[in-house]
């Protein structure tokens, strides 16, 4: 359930109301808004609690959560999450452009397009150190090498980076090295690996199973906030369907549900989400058009010689094209408000 506050409730008051609710085994979590304090209760609810707590001091009014997702839930908090990363922020009016190869191959090219996709209007840097792959023979990643590679090319370009965590024992490992741990799509549902990213003072990019559900997507998520975390950006990637002709399925619609069920940002990986580069550029313009708060783009300076994912990456000529053609769409949006 959800407990509001009234506005000139203290923070005696907050404190009492989420001792009362620990003494009764509920899990409490505290959301300070801009007008007033809004807590969330996880436990076994009941009318008579419910009651209770409405008599407390400084409660407005106590109301359940029908959805099974709580903390994400718009209910829980309803002014949209803004993650921080570094001086970028993930929601809200910025737009973000993440850009970068799929797989960190070698420190002089992965600095060669870190430049290139900053100089071409990338906010923040993408590359797999660690890369889990269909077949075993396929290229695994340089693994610490590709994280000290990323921590170089930050340091040079000044943009904040993300990279894919695998295995609760390598999070402490990755989060020296990344601004962002990603959560891949086969291990959206890792809820071992879900808990323990609860616990790290890091943002964490979800990204959407391929055959996730909605539903099981944003309970993904709540397992990190449970956990503690609250500075999770939703991710669309495509989903599994009975098409063939494309990698995945880009299920545009994720995005306006999302910003309709929670308080999340999202951003949609194009790349993945289609397998094929001519298709990255209309489907990144329909997310822009869905509302996204931002792009995931996979761009490498020579695709047909990537180790992994080229035919999906744009060279640094379409994805300066793309950037531009964004701004345009984001400026007409602006001036029509």
């Amino acid at each position: 359930m959800i407990i509001v506050m009234q506005k000139n409730a203290s923070t005696e008051q907050v404190n009492q109301v989420g001792e009362k609710l620990q003494e009764k085994g509920f899990k409490v979590h505290v959301s300070e808004g801009v007008e007033r304090t809004i807590i969330g209760a996880i436990g076994n609810r009941t009318q008579a609690i419910m009651e209770f707590i409405e008599m407390l001091a400084g409660v407005e009014k106590a109301v359940p959560v029908l959805q099974p997702f709580k903390l994400a839930s718009k209910e829980f908090k309803s002014e949209p999450t803004l993650v921080k990363v570094k001086d970028t922020v993930i929601g809200g009016e910025q737009f973000q452009f993440i850009a970068g190869p799929c797989a960190v191959e070698s420190r002089e090219k992965y600095l060669e397009i870190a430049q290139l996709v900053k100089e071409l209007g990338a906010t923040m840097l993408r590359g797999g150190a660690f890369k889990p792959r269909t077949s075993p023979y396929s290229f695994q990643g340089l693994e610490k090498e590709g994280l000290e590679i990323l921590a170089e090319a930050r340091e040079i370009t000044g943009l904040p980076v993300i990279t894919e965590i695998m295995d609760p024992r390598m999070i402490e490992l990755v989060a020296d090295y990344a601004d962002v741990l990603q959560v891949g799509a086969r291990n959206m549902q890792n809820f071992f690996l879900l808990k323990e990213l609860g616990k790290v003072d890091k943002p964490i990019l979800l990204k959407r199973g391929p055959s996730a559900t909605i539903e099981e997507w944003i309970m993904a998520a709540e397992y990190i906030i449970s956990s503690g975390n609250d500075q999770v950006v939703m991710c669309e990637r495509g989903i599994r369907t009975f098409e063939t002709y494309t990698r995945n399925t880009l299920d545009l619609s994720a995005v306006p549900l999302i910003k309709q069920l929670t308080h999340l940002p999202i951003i949609v990986d194009p790349s993945h989400g289609t397998g094929k580069w001519r298709l990255v550029e209309p489907m990144a313009l329909a997310a822009v058009g869905a509302g996204c708060d931002g792009l995931m783009i996979e761009v490498h300076q020579r695709p047909g010689e990537a180790l992994s994912d080229g035919p999906q990456s744009l060279t640094p000529q379409h994805f300066g094209a793309l950037v531009r053609k964004v701004k345009g769409i984001i400026t007409s949006f602006t001036e029509c408000k």
